[in-house]
This record gives structure tokens, C-alpha cells and sequence, in this order.
């Protein structure tokens, strides 16, 4: 009996180190373990053909079809180098030409004879209008009833992720080397459970699901390995669930007739009934002593900021500090200027005129100058200063806390995991951590990527809030909407209001550097982003002449985008003409209009994010989506639905659907491959809740795993060093 190789025997030594190198170069997989998990995309038909008339452009393809026709042609006069080998293959959806050229068309032309079936995988390309692969690989599937049992066991044929340096066949003959390894995989899934559930041993599941021989095997394999991705990794937040919850912290609870009470009193408006149901889920994990996990998510502008500022009050109240982490310059000046006013004199602890209750509120960034700096560190180490708002700049070494009991992090995507980590280092104790975020998840996106914090959310606007109507405008197509958007902006400002224009980029130097890099051919094929500065010049010279307009954007010196914000929320500017900068925490409540040019360009949650800095105030917002792109393509469709509905989280679940989740234990920050392979975040919904309840349960109940040591050496695999400390440092 031959050797079964090992699932942690290097590929090196079971398939030989030519492969070896490729497979760890192409697609990094290193052991028969990790291609045993290297799972086939889709499966082709022996019966049945693929698709060649849905076949992606400029991607590395593999199709299954039948040759047509094959003629040879030859240019120059010449034999030999002058010679082209043109196949046409078919699958009664469409047809596609092979091109091989010189020396290279000998081979496929004593091969690929009409009627001929084989796998072909190359890059599609259009030439001449028509859809060709050049020079593709391909693989005889000779009708010889040995070798399509030997080589494929089953009349589905399965087709792997693939590159350029390494075909989907080749691939396929790997697995069937490492593939008697199966048999010793460690199943990760605790017997009752899988019992239970009726699910497939893991070793049986390996094979269905690299060499089915029916669907229905395919349907349990996927089940069974959904199962483990989903398990395995709700259990690793679990563990770091329970792990908080042995962790000391100071227990943080409000002082009666505190400065949380006097700032109550004297709010001009009364909060929302999902406001003080937060708040007080909030106050309830503050008030233990191990340290507060909180993810708190919502609509735009459904008062996030409101719930924060009365959470750090309450820390205030206790003896404590707050830190509140914003991610740009802008945001942080932004929640600065709202937070002090919404305090007003309780905002101006021992200056004169400030109330018995007050502290001091200081920001910190890093672009303040010298003295103003000191200062603001000063009052942070002396605990002068209750509340400290700012960037990154919070995270550097000479930024002291006399007693931090809190930290607030908005827009939680735009943190790397050390940087959260650095500032949570900053307590006596573990600090309370609240994390914000204004882009809306699916509930099952919060389940995996935040599953170690409990949520939050806040899906009812407060009131005085307006509907926000949103519309396309297609430029390309109709000219004359796009004129009528700049009549409808100089209307809004006509009623006294104010509006904001927003491009895709800035148009100064750095992007004329780009400019040059591009080839004239690019310049023709595809216009440019449109621009900040260029589009603020022609509305300024042409449909919005006559009034007040200035430019925003993250290159500009910090002093001077203080200045065009403060000189906007004052009234004494008409429209802000500005990038991305503005997508999150900017609030002028007078600004009613929005024209987002090349729409397209931006992604769903973006677009909903933009469009929640108007309808702010008592006067209705409007928000006009301009796109060239056509009325059938994707990005256009992705518009209209943006259009339709101001449902956040309806539109996170579209979104996502179309982006497909990034590694969702690390997301970009771990640097490693996703660690979902057959786990869809949407899809799989109920996998996903089902196994964090088994999870949450198992861990509560054995929290080092002793009873599961399959379990273990699935987590060791899934947390790689770096994964671990990402899950360490939250």
C-alpha cells in the first residue's frame, strides 16, 4: 500500500519541488492540507458545455467545449514563423477563437481536430470585435473510459481557481496525488454536532467535494465545510468574548447630579426611544468591571454622536477619562465643534463663566502648532480634561492619560488593528471600548467581522429629520438633467439655503503626475475622474456664477479646511465643492442639496454616506447621482438602487453582495488570504447564527478547549500568528 501523505507534509515532498514552488508562488499553498482547502470554483458537465458567451473579459478563464473548426494561415509568404493556427471552439452558447502563432501551432494542430473536447484556459480577449483566447492551455478529454474514471472519477468535472502559471487541470492532477491525505484531516466539528446536524465527516467531505459524482455530494461537501468555516471561526470570537469578560476594568457609573445630568437638562430636544435604549445598554456595561465590547451602528444621522457624548459624560462623571478616535482631521475639528457646543458651558471646565459640573473638551492633532499642543497634553495628563477628540495623533508615545476610561473609535474601518491597540495600552486599567460606525452591516457581517463585540443599533431618525429624495441624472444620455441639477442647487441657495457638489478627485499636481503616466490610448478609451478644482472653476464661471463657492479636499493645509468649514456651517458660503472628506460627521443642517458627479465611481455605502450630510435640518434634502455611465450596466443599476431606497442596511447587504466579502477575521489588515472559502457572509445567514450559538455555548462550557482537540488544531490554523494578535488586540 502506498504512502498516505500527511496533511502538514510539505507539497515539496509529496508532489516534488517543481510544482511545489509553483503552487506556492501562484496561489500560496504550501502543504497537502492547505490544497486539500484549495477548493474547486465551479464544476463543468461532462454533458453539458460552459458558457463561452458570458465569459469575463480580460480574465484568466477555463472553459470545457468542442472544437468547430481549425484552419491554418500563413502570412509573410513564409513557413514556419509566418504561420497561424485559428480554432474555433463552441458550446452551442457562443463561439470563441483560438489564436496559436508561430512554432507554437504544430502541436494544437495535430490535436485539436473538429469535434475534439477539452478543457482550454487562458486570458478572453476581444480582437476585431470578437471574443479569442491567444495561446491558451488546454487538455485533451479523450471519451477513453479508463482515464475518465483514473482522472476525473465522475462526470462532473471540477475547475479550480487558477493563474496563468498554473492551469486548473494541473491543479486537479495535484489533488488526486495528496488526496488519499484526506483520510487523516482532523475533524474540527464536535461529534454531537455533527450528528445532530447530519453533516459529513470531514475526510468524506474532502473528497465530494474535489471529485463529485453528483451534485448532491457537492451539496453535502459544501454544507460540511460551511459548517467548519463558520464554527472554527465564531468559536475564536467567542473564546475572545469570554476572554474580556476575565479581564479587570474600573467600573464606570455616573455621579448623581453630575455633569451627564446637567447636560440632560438642558438638551432643547428630546432623544429618540432607540437613543436612550442604547444609551442604557451602554450605562449597563460600564458599570462592571470588566471592559465594555460595544459596537454601536446606524443609520446616518440617527444621533450616534449624541449616544457617545452622553457615555463619555457618564465616564466624566466617575472620576474618568474619554478619547474619542475620529479618522481624518476634518471629522475630528467636526465632532470638536459640535461636541463643545452641545456642552456648551459644561464644555468649559475652570475658565471663567464655565459651569460647577464642567470639563474641558481639548482636541489634539496632528497639525496643531507647538503651544497649542502642550497645552492640550498637558490638561490630558493632569486630567484638566475630560474629553479629548482627535486623529491618530492620540496614539503617539508622548500622549499621557491621567485615568482613561474610555475610548470611542468612529469609523472603526478606517483603524488598523495596532492603532486601536496602542491607545487601549493608554489605560491603568483596560479602558471601556465603544466602537462606532455610520455604514450600516447586515446582521451576519456583524456576526464575523465584529463577533467579538455586542451590538448596538440605532435605526430610527430623530425627529425633525427630513426625507432625503435622491435621483440619477444620466449626463450622457440626457444633457439637459444635468442643467437642470444646477438650476435646482441655484433654487435651494435661492431659498436661503446650501449646497454641496462632490468629485471623485482633487485635480491638482498629483494628479497631473498621473496624468502623464497614462497613455494617450487610455486618455481616449476613458475620461478621467472628474475633479475638484476643475469643476469648481466651470460651475463658478458658467450655471453657478454669481455665488459663494469654495473647494474642500484632504490635500488642502488643515488651518484653511477649518476655515471653508467653519465659513460653510456659518451661512457664508453657497456650495462646497468637495472629495470624499465630507463622507462622514460633517452636519450643516442649513446645506438641503447634493450632486454627486460620476456617482458611479463611488461604492454603495459610500453614495449613502455622502447623501446623509443633507435633509439634516427641517427643509428636505436632495441628492442627484450624475453618471455617463449607460442605462444597462452594473454600475448604473448599482445607482438606481441607491435612488430607490434609504434603507442603510438594505443597501450594506447590496453592496456586499456586490464587492464579496475580504477576509473577514483580519479584513485588509492581516495581510493574509481570506479565510473564507466556501462561507458566504450573506448567503449563509443561518449557518453563520446557528454556529455562533453552538460556539458561544461549547466555549462557555470548556473555554480551553481541553474536550475538543480537533477543535485546537483548527483554531492554530485558522489564527496564524498575525490573525492571533488581530484577535488579541481587537
Amino acid at each position: 500500500m502506498e504512502d498516505v501523505p500527511a496533511l502538514d507534509e510539505p507539497l515539496k515532498k509529496a508532489l516534488g519541488p517543481a510544482t511545489a514552488k509553483v503552487m506556492a508562488e501562484a496561489l500560496d499553498l504550501h502543504t497537502v492540507g492547505d490544497l486539500l482547502h484549495h477548493y474547486p470554483r465551479r464544476y463543468a458537465e461532462r454533458g453539458e458545455l460552459t458558457t463561452l458567451a458570458d465569459l469575463p473579459l480580460d480574465e484568466h478563464v477555463t472553459v470545457v467545449a468542442q472544437v468547430a473548426d481549425a484552419r491554418v494561415l500563413t502570412f509573410n509568404g513564409s513557413k514556419g514563423r509566418g504561420q497561424r493556427l485559428e480554432v474555433t471552439i463552441t458550446d452551442g452558447s457562443g463561439r470563441v477563437q483560438l489564436v496559436f502563432f508561430g512554432k507554437g501551432v504544430h502541436k494544437p494542430h495535430k490535436d485539436l481536430l473538429p469535434g475534439t473536447r477539452a478543457m482550454f484556459a487562458g486570458k478572453a480577449s476581444l480582437f476585431n470585435r470578437r471574443l479569442q483566447l491567444a495561446h491558451p492551455s488546454y487538455e485533451l478529454l479523450r471519451g477513453d473510459a479508463d482515464e475518465a474514471v483514473d482522472t476525473w472519477a465522475g462526470a462532473l468535472i471540477p475547475i479550480y481557481p487558477a493563474t496563468a502559471k498554473l492551469e486548473s487541470w494541473k491543479i486537479a492532477k495535484a489533488v488526486d496525488a495528496v488526496l488519499p491525505g484526506a483520510v487523516d484531516a482532523v475533524d474540527p466539528l464536535p461529534p454531537a454536532l455533527r450528528e445532530g446536524r447530519g453533516l459529513a465527516e470531514l475526510p468524506d467531505a474532502l473528497r465530494m467535494i474535489h471529485r463529485p459524482r453528483t451534485k448532491a455530494d457537492v451539496a453535502a461537501a459544501r454544507e460540511r465545510l460551511k459548517w467548519d468555516e463558520a464554527f472554527v471561526l465564531q468559536v475564536a470570537l467567542a473564546r475572545r468574548r469570554h476572554a474580556d469578560t476575565q479581564l479587570p476594568a474600573v467600573a464606570r457609573r455616573p455621579a448623581p447630579d453630575g455633569i451627564l445630568d446637567a447636560f440632560d437638562a438642558k438638551l432643547p430636544f428630546t432623544l429618540t426611544d432607540g437613543q436612550t435604549k442604547v444609551s442604557q445598554e451602554i450605562f449597563d456595561d460600564l458599570a462592571t468591571e470588566h471592559p465594555m465590547h460595544r459596537l454601536l451602528q446606524g443609520e446616518v444621522g440617527s444621533g450616534k454622536t449624541m449616544v457617545a457624548l452622553r457615555a463619555m459624560l457618564a465616564v466624566v462623571d466617575s472620576g474618568g477619562q474619554a478619547a474619542m478616535l475620529a479618522p481624518t482631521e476634518v471629522l475630528a475639528q467636526q465632532h470638536h465643534r459640535s461636541v463643545t457646543e452641545m456642552m456648551g458651558e459644561l464644555a468649559e471646565g475652570g475658565m471663567l463663566g464655565g459651569a460647577d459640573r464642567a470639563t474641558k473638551v481639548v482636541l489634539l492633532t496632528g497639525s496643531m502648532g507647538a503651544a497649542a499642543r502642550r497645552q492640550a497634553l498637558l490638561d490630558l495628563v493632569t486630567g484638566e480634561a475630560g474629553i479629548v477628540i482627535g486623529t491618530h495623533a492620540l496614539i503617539e508615545d508622548k500622549v499621557q492619560f491621567h485615568d482613561l476610561g474610555l475610548v470611542v473609535v468612529d469609523e472603526q474601518h478606517r483603524f488598523g488593528v495596532e492603532q486601536r491597540d496602542a491607545l487601549r495600552g493608554k489605560g491603568k486599567q483596560p479602558p471601556h471600548l465603544l466602537v462606532m460606525t455610520a455604514t450600516p452591516i447586515p446582521r451576519t457581517v456583524a456576526m464575523t467581522v465584529f463577533g467579538d463585540l455586542e451590538t448596538s443599533v440605532l435605526d430610527q431618525l430623530p425627529a425633525g429629520r427630513s426625507p432625503i429624495a435622491s435621483h440619477v441624472v444620466p449626463a450622457a444620455d440626457k444633457p439637459h438633467f444635468l442643467a437642470r441639477a444646477w438650476e435646482r442647487v441655484r433654487e435651494e441657495v435661492g431659498n436661503g439655503h446650501q449646497a454641496y457638489v462632490v468629485c471623485p478627485r482633487i485635480g491638482d499636481e498629483e494628479d497631473q503626475k498621473k496624468k502623464a503616466k497614462a497613455s494617450p490610448e487610455d486618455e481616449a478609451e476613458k475620461r478621467p475622474p472628474l475633479a475638484v478644482l476643475d469643476v469648481a472653476e466651470k460651475l463658478g464661471a458658467g450655471p453657478l456664477a454669481g455665488l459663494r463657492i469654495a473647494v474642500l479636499h484632504g490635500r488642502m493645509h488643515p488651518d484653511d479646511k477649518d476655515d471653508v468649514m467653519r465659513r460653510f456651517a456659518a451661512g457664508e458660503l453657497d456650495v462646497l465643492v468637495a472629495t470624499t472628506v465630507i463622507e462622514v460627521g460633517v452636519n450643516v443642517p442649513n446645506a438641503t442639496a447634493m450632486v454627486i458627479m460620476d456617482a458611479d465611481r463611488f461604492g454603495v455605502s459610500q453614495l449613502h454616506q455622502l447623501r446623509g450630510r443633507v435633509g439634516r435640518g427641517s427643509a428636505p434634502g436632495l441628492c442627484l447621482l450624475v453618471s455617463e455611465m449607460p442605462e444597462a450596466s452594473p454600475a448604473r443599476q448599482r445607482l438606481n438602487a441607491v435612488a430607490t431606497t434609504l434603507d442603510g442596511f438594505e443597501l450594506s447587504r447590496i453592496d456586499l453582495e456586490q464587492r464579496r466579502e475580504g477576509d473577514v477575521l483580519g479584513q485588509a489588515q492581516s495581510g493574509v488570504r481570506s479565510s473564507l472559502r466556501v462561507l458566504a457572509v450573506i448567503e449563509d445567514e443561518e449557518v453563520i447564527a446557528a454556529a455562533r450559538e453552538e460556539a458561544t455555548a461549547l466555549v462557555l462550557a470548556d473555554p480551553g478547549l481541553d474536550a475538543h482537540p480537533g477543535l485546537r488544531t483548527a483554531l492554530d490554523a485558522l489564527l496564524s500568528e498575525e490573525r492571533e494578535e488581530y484577535l488579541e488586540k481587537g
